[in-house]
């Protein structure tokens, strides 16, 4: 029996690592996490990825699909399309402490991104036939795969915990902020306690999934940037330190958690879907 009962509020993808997200009404659920999620990602010359960690305009290339394409838009710009097809041409990339081959999306996309970001940065698609997996440490036991995001293959957060970190911001006169800033794939509504997720087991939704909070997600200064703006401030990170040093994580800042997939791989989750927490004993 569960412990608490849940609703589906929000779900976003992101499918090139550090850029925009978009916000959808239902997502196929695969085994890396939502489909096309973090599929893919902008390396420098040396392969290593890109991130809004040193350039927060990535922020304001957001992506739309439209059939079978994936539509990427920039200040000023004409859009790119690129297929949702997998192809292009080996490389070897870096992401964190992961070394992978990934396939170039050619040099129309790298002149792009050049031109949208002021850096010579080319764009790569993480390769399905590629397994890359969540630490060991934190997985609970799941192989867990994983493509271009951090090291898990969804984040959940809650409505309840960025009520309360709006309504310590306006304590201290700043404006509100978005969950945008913190870019999950999943945002559940119901929680009666702000930050309820950190103590969350697991999640079970329609179609047999089942998902396992398994870590608490530090977060970077990537939640400082506007994401209107592409500007970096101060907040919420600020706000954040006041309240949520994480013992969990040696004192550090955290924000939702990431989970890992139990089952359920091949669902489609909706927005409004019914979910049913067991808490962590």
């Amino acid at each position: 029996m569960s412990d608490l009962s849940l609703r589906l509020h929000a779900l976003t993808v992101y499918p090139v690592k550090s850029c925009a997200g978009i916000a959808l009404e239902q997502a196929l659920l695969t085994p890396t996490g939502l489909a096309h999620d973090r599929a893919w990602m902008l390396v420098d010359a040396d392969g290593d990825f890109a991130s809004q960690r040193q350039w927060p305009r990535l922020q304001l290339i957001r992506p739309a699909f439209e059939g079978d394409t994936l539509l990427l838009h920039a200040p000023d710009m004409l859009p790119l399309a690129l297929p949702l097809q997998v192809q292009g041409t080996p490389r070897e990339v870096r992401v964190w402490d992961d070394a992978v081959t990934a396939l170039d999306q050619g040099d129309a996309a790298a002149h792009w991104f050049e031109a949208a970001t002021g850096q010579p940065l080319r764009l790569v698609r993480f390769d399905p036939a590629q397994r890359r997996l969540s630490d060991p440490a934190w997985s609970a036991g799941i192989k867990a795969e994983n493509a271009f995001s951090d090291g898990f293959p969804l984040l959940v957060a809650s409505t309840a915990s960025l009520a309360e970190l709006n309504a310590r911001l306006a304590a201290r006169g700043q404006p509100p902020v978005t969950m945008e800033r913190f870019r999950p794939n999943l945002v559940l509504d119901g929680l009666e306690d702000a930050n309820g997720e950190d103590f969350i087991d697991t999640l079970e939704l329609p179609g047999g999934v089942r998902l396992k909070l398994v870590k608490p997600c530090v977060r970077c200064s990537i939640p400082n940037v506007d994401p209107a703006t592409a500007e970096r401030g101060f907040e919420p990170g600020d706000t954040l330190a006041g309240y949520r040093a994480d013992a969990r994580m040696k004192g550090r800042v955290t924000f939702a958690m990431n989970a890992v997939i139990e089952a359920g791989a091949g669902a489609v989750l909706r927005v409004g879907d019914a979910v049913q927490a067991t808490l962590a004993v």
